[in-house]
């Protein structure tokens, strides 16, 4: 039996050879608790106990809009609270003229962009608007001497990624440039999707890292590609859209920030905000990687009930120890590769630290599905891979056609038929 010192997400000290035995015996599962606490010592010695704790920042620019919103008028009567109702805010809206609207997204697009309640394509079209905002700004930090030549050539990168995503074709929901940004993107007609699918990303997730060249399918906007993609293959008539959600700050790295839920919590708030102001009343699957997973785990207890799916990949937990205690209808789907990393991390929780119980695991009561063909920790999304067949299948209702892990064969207990809901 060999174990393998490993820091909360994985990360070996020491460069000790990785977990070769699946024993799950007591005494090694007394032993992974044990190194698990140490290693929380030691990251607590080297990041500082402060890291666990909310640090206060300064308002993002898009607080600063909404307080510019709120105080607001259109045709001599008071703008709405910019942060109401989803169902307030879209009566708003559709009391107003185009040139009413119009007005309001030239003027607050980083308000409008990011308003739940919305219209889709008014959003769309202000956060066009802000990016391209943003990309001026980029612009002029590329050349500015102030700057150190690194900090030229980030202004240089994220300048390139906003001309990305100005690009043709492109659907940003939602846009935030502080710090290392948040964003969210569409893909399909979303406001006449029969069934929606968000990808719910995990650690070291920002503007930069929102879509890649080489490894594409490792990044959020590869990840939806690849979904939307396969659910048309899987089903040409059902009308789907898939939403490339990173619209909360993710951990960066692997340390205390990964091993406790803080950015879980801020992110699910953001995450059902989110769907409480989808449009229509499609039914709604979530695809949760790595720390993603912990945050549906924390969102799913306030979910709308239109959610109807949460599959979970990579997961290190989902603050629960059974899938009954997350206090959603949803059905709870989970997976993971052989090959992947995250299986030898010790699934506990302990003052804050750690995410609870495997929810792979037989005592858990997800669904497992197979993930063959997604090697590592980053490949569930890749073309070709059962993983991403699963995916598409949950996604266009499809629930018969998903393939169980091999050895669990009950993830067809109680489903419904194929459906298009």
């Amino acid at each position: 039996m060999y174990l393998t010192r490993c820091t909360a997400f994985g990360s070996c000290l020491l460069g000790c050879p990785a977990v070769t035995s699946f024993d799950t015996s007591p005494q090694l599962n007394a032993w992974r608790a044990l190194l698990a606490l140490a290693v929380v010592f030691i990251m607590l010695a080297t990041t500082g106990w402060t890291a666990v704790h909310h640090r206060q920042g300064a308002a993002s620019p898009v607080d600063a809009a909404r307080e510019a919103w709120s105080h607001g008028h259109i045709a001599g009567h008071r703008l709405p609270d910019p942060t109401g109702s989803p169902a307030a805010l879209s009566r708003f809206f559709a009391s107003l003229t185009p040139h009413q609207s119009a007005v309001l997204t030239a003027r607050y697009p980083l308000a409008v962009g990011n308003m739940n309640g919305a219209p889709v394509k008014l959003r769309y079209r202000a956060n066009h608007h802000a990016l391209d905002a943003a990309r001026k700004v980029e612009q002029r930090r590329m050349h500015d001497a102030r700057l150190t030549p690194d900090g030229q050539h980030d202004a240089g990168r994220l300048m390139h990624r906003y001309e990305q995503l100005l690009a043709p074709g492109r659907h940003v929901l939602a846009f935030d440039p502080m710090g290392p940004g948040r964003i969210a993107e569409v893909m399909g007609d979303l406001t006449r999707a029969q069934r929606v699918s968000v990808v719910v990303p995990g650690v070291d997730t920002d503007l930069l890292t929102f879509q890649r060249t080489d490894r594409q399918y490792t990044a959020p906007v590869g990840m939806a590609t690849a979904l939307y993609r396969a659910e048309r293959k899987a089903d040409p008539h059902t009308r789907t859209a898939v939403i490339a959600w990173a619209d909360y700050t993710a951990p960066s790295g692997i340390g205390v920030d990964a091993a406790t839920a803080k950015r879980a919590e801020d992110g699910a708030v953001r995450l059902n905000a989110l769907l409480a102001g989808l449009p229509g009343h499609s039914s709604v699957a979530l695809y949760c990687h790595s720390y993603g997973s912990v945050l549906c785990g924390v969102a799913a207890h306030h979910m709308p009930g239109r959610v109807s799916d949460i599959a979970v990949a990579a997961s290190p937990g989902m603050r629960a120890s059974r899938a009954s205690q997350l206090g959603t209808r949803a059905r709870i789907w989970a997976m993971r590769d052989s090959s992947d990393w995250i299986q030898d991390v010790p699934n506990l929780e302990f003052g804050g630290l750690g995410h609870g119980a495997d929810p792979v695991s037989a005592g858990f009561g997800a669904r497992v599905l197979s993930a063959q063909g997604a090697k590592g920790h980053a490949g569930y999304f890749e073309p070709g891979t059962e993983s991403l067949a699963n995916f598409a299948s949950i996604g266009v209702g499809a629930y018969r056609a998903v393939s169980c892990a091999s050895q669990v064969m009950t993830c067809h207990s109680g489903l419904p038929g194929t459906t298009a809901a």
